[in-house]
């Protein structure tokens, strides 16, 4: 076989399988969007039982308890998680809720201090019709969606407790895992554990932060702190953001609205550029552009629960392809990095190549 007929041969294998990896992809992104309330509560469950295993591994195998003790506590504990969890959400979505009116209140008097300012000026920036649409603003109704998304999440909970029941039961801990399959368990195990610490340290900080600062709804912010912390780098910035139209609102002092802001964004970057990346390695090493394709993907396919889920579902997968020679470029591809191309092969002098040389 000719140096040329090889290099043909090679270019038709790898467009053969990137053709194959396509329609694969295609066809899994339609099975995903139609099993979508299913798998959403399997995927949490997957990720909780990571979270939760080794716990039910030490009272099984070092506190000596049978197995039904050992997954009957973790169940509770589980149960216990999700509870307080949901119960956060309600409380904050509650809370909201009841606040929409006394803030669009105190939004439209905000205004109406400004476009005072504006017309001792005799600038003409049509006030009347701004503030006819603040006071007709749907707060109300834009809350009360997202809140009703929020909650349909709590109310997979219990789904997401029975997939966590019968993985915990279905556990086979005398097989022994070697080689390749034990380093991705380890590491899709400490990747999970670690973002889920870092977020409830995360939410935790952000919220007692604007609490002691005396912010409205800090309670709020905390949790979502933890939730967009599942979101790297684009997630921060959000959370770090949002409390900055409800401080401008309640606040007299600029240097409070700076506070507020500085402060839980110090946090963000001390947590998440600083102690997280030392603990987890390479666990999460996606370029930015990977992660804003996997918000924009996964959100397409299952919503709000997508764009929570879609970061820690690409690290994963790039935990798992990163461990085998075929997706090892594409696990890379994600990452940012390109592989090294091979140097061009030389052709012999009587065999014309097939694009021109500049």
């Amino acid at each position: 076989m000719t140096v040329l007929s090889k290099t043909l041969s090679e270019e038709r294998s790898w467009l053969t399988t990137i053709s194959l990896m396509v329609l694969a992809a295609v066809a899994g992104a339609v099975a995903l969007g139609y099993t979508r309330p299913v798998m959403v509560p399997f995927v949490l469950a997957i990720f909780l039982y990571y979270l939760v295993s080794p716990i039910a591994d030490f009272l099984e195998f070092r506190a000596k308890l049978p197995r039904w003790a050992s997954v009957v506590i973790t169940f509770l504990i589980v149960a216990a998680l999700l509870g307080v969890l949901g119960l956060l959400i309600t409380t904050s979505a509650s809370g909201l809720i009841d606040s929409v009116p006394i803030y669009r209140d105190k939004l439209v008097n905000l205004a109406q201090r400004i476009f005072a300012v504006l017309d001792k000026y005799g600038i003409d920036l049509g006030q009347g019709n701004v503030l006819s649409s603040l006071q007709q603003l749907p707060l109300g109704t834009l809350v009360r969606g997202a809140a009703g998304t929020v909650f349909g999440l709590v109310s997979n909970g219990f789904l997401v407790l029975v997939f966590v029941i019968f993985l915990l039961i279905g556990r086979r801990q005398d097989t022994v895992r070697t080689g390749i399959y034990k380093e991705m368990d380890q590491k899709i195990r400490s990747f999970i554990v670690t973002k889920f610490a870092t977020s409830a340290v995360t939410g935790t900080l952000v919220g007692l932060i604007l609490g002691i600062f005396g912010l409205d709804l800090a309670l709020v912010f905390g949790v979502l702190a933890f939730l967009l912390n599942f979101v790297p780098s684009i997630g921060s910035v959000i959370a770090t953001l949002l409390p900055l139209p409800i401080a401008l609102v309640q606040y007299e002092s600029g240097w409070m609205v700076v506070a507020v802001i500085a402060v839980p964004g110090a946090v963000q970057m001390v947590v998440g550029n600083g102690i997280e990346p030392k603990i987890m390695g390479e666990g999460l090493d996606l370029s930015p552009i990977t992660i804003l394709l996997a918000l924009v993907f996964w959100g397409l396919l299952w919503g709000v629960a997508g764009m929570l889920l879609a970061t820690p579902i690409t690290a994963v997968l790039r935990i798992v392809m990163l461990r085998f020679e075929t997706t090892r470029p594409l696990a890379e591809l994600l990452a940012g990095r390109f592989l090294t191309t091979r140097a061009p092969v030389d052709l012999p002098p009587t065999v014309s190549r097939a694009w021109p040389v500049r």
